[in-house]
């Protein structure tokens, strides 16, 4: 497995527009350095404990995303240091990050993750209730956060058709939430999809399999 030739593959395939974030999840301290040293920058974690373990080892200058499920009881472990937090599922828990955030000065960017898969087991809002959460923050209710966008997950299928139309469900409503304020980010596409997700009108794509191999599930 060559990472660099991995990497380099991914990049040569993304318009200019499209940012990449690296998913390091599982992987080790090394590999995550050898990709930052061929210029990657942004990288994606899924858990806190992984991201607080790795944090203090990287170089400071990497922009670290918190992509995975979050609880809110871990979300002050990570609040003096995480860039955008892609998995708000909840008005809780944007309630929490605009907590932690305002203890540390900051302003802590998150995307509202919707739910476009028809398997049960992905987290997001609905969409009635990312409409919900987004005109409450219009209003000024989270002051600590930076609401910069939308992610979500398609299903797991071969079915591009499918894919194709969940993501489509995420780029419309994206488009109706930038009527009211200009967001920067829409997260779709992971190894698997995102090339179709890039057809779809993806800004920021999640791959992490396709640069680093297989992950080691038992961790």
């Amino acid at each position: 497995m060559d990472i660099k030739v991995n990497y380099n593959a991914i990049v040569q395939q993304l318009p200019a527009d499209v940012q990449l974030v690296a998913v390091s999840k599982t992987h080790p301290v090394q590999a995550v350095q050898e990709v930052y040293d061929l210029g990657q920058k942004v990288f994606g974690e899924n858990k806190v404990q992984e991201l607080m373990e790795k944090y203090p080892l990287l170089p400071k200058d990497i922009q670290w995303h918190l992509i995975g499920h979050l609880q809110t009881n871990k979300v002050k472990y990570i609040a003096s240091f995480i860039d955008t937090i892609q998995s708000v599922d909840s008005e809780k828990l944007l309630s929490e990050i605009n907590k932690e955030s305002g203890k540390h000065n900051r302003k802590i960017k998150v995307l509202l993750q919707v739910k476009i898969a028809e398997e049960d087991s992905k987290f997001g809002l609905d969409i009635p209730e990312a409409r919900i959460l987004f005109e409450k923050y219009l209003k000024g209710e989270f002051p600590n956060v930076e609401i910069t966008g939308l992610m979500g997950m398609a299903t797991f299928t071969d079915n591009e058709q499918q894919i194709r139309r969940e993501f489509l469900t995420l780029k419309t409503l994206f488009d109706e939430f930038c009527q009211s304020k200009t967001l920067e980010t829409l997260s779709m596409g992971m190894s698997d999809d995102f090339p179709v997700a890039i057809e779809c009108g993806t800004n920021s794509i999640r791959v992490g399999s396709a640069i680093f191999g297989r992950r080691d599930y038992s961790k």
